[in-house]
């Protein structure tokens, strides 16, 4: 059984990479058992409460092709229970400028750049002033730029009265934008803590070794392999272990990619490298 409560003080981003996960809390799914409970309302009881405070954006974010971008914006506002005309274009035209879509207003929503798309997506999660937003796998498919772009948007979102629980398989999202994360395996939390005291973790178990073509396999087989960089009539390869044996191996500075495969590995045995 699986108990999760989100209190009210709670403001630090949480990474909760599981799909079933963020489709139960964001009120998609009915939980078949456990308890969920969000601000004090119980999910199985109070849904509609729930998603009064709760703004999401899905991984496949679609909109009405037919909508300028300020008028789906518009429309999500009046589905999120702003009648006022007047106050609801206030809030449109201050989330418009939030996440610098106010100068394309009038453009069309489907001739956006994937980019705008997503920052259009966080617009209608926030448009009601949500006490929890649920983002899941926001930068899937960005560019260096707009991806960065969306990080620093959800930082700034962070620093008000907000949770934001991201679900990322991206690493760079991880280390970019959260203070505490979590990750879990077969309905439970198996690590809970910042990304500071995951990479401790995996201080002094990432190697690096130049073997040549005929090694490579032998090195796929034995341990988890991090990257593979072609070298002269060699490779560089860097792997992560608790010590390396049969080869010259020299240390390296772990990165949280390195101390997430090290955890997979090292505590849940769940890293294959057939």
């Amino acid at each position: 059984m699986i108990t999760v409560f989100i209190p009210f003080l709670f403001k630090q981003q949480i990474l909760l990479p599981l799909n079933w996960f963020i489709k139960t809390i964001s009120c998609w799914l009915i939980p078949t058992s456990g308890e969920v409970n969000i601000f004090g309302y119980d999910l199985k009881k109070q849904r509609k409460e729930i998603r009064g405070i709760l703004g999401y954006l899905p991984q496949d974010f679609r909109f009405f092709a037919k909508y300028k971008t300020y008028e789906f914006l518009d429309y999500a506002a009046r589905l999120s229970g702003l009648t006022n005309s007047r106050q609801r274009k206030q809030a449109v035209d201050a989330m418009l400028e939030n996440v610098g879509l106010y100068e394309v207003r009038e453009r069309y929503a489907n001739k956006l750049s994937g980019g705008m798309k997503r920052r259009l997506g966080i617009a209608q999660a926030l448009i009601h002033n949500p006490k929890v937003i649920i983002v899941d796998e926001p930068t899937t498919g960005l560019d260096p730029e707009e991806r960065i772009r969306f990080r620093n948007l959800l930082s700034e979102i962070s620093k008000n009265d907000v949770v934001i629980i991201l679900s990322t398989h991206i690493v760079g999202d991880i280390s970019s934008t959260c203070k505490c994360m979590a990750l879990m395996n077969r309905g439970e939390v198996s690590f809970n803590g910042s990304p500071e005291d995951m990479l401790k973790r995996a201080e002094g178990k990432v190697w690096r070794i130049m073997v040549s073509g005929d090694d490579l396999h032998k090195i796929e087989t034995a341990y988890p392999i991090i990257s593979m960089i072609p070298a002269g009539t060699g490779w560089e390869v860097q792997v992560v272990a608790d010590k390396v044996e049969g080869y010259a191996a020299e240390s390296y500075p772990p990165n949280l990619e390195h101390a997430y495969v090290y955890y997979m590995e090292s505590k849940l045995n769940l890293w294959t490298h057939d």
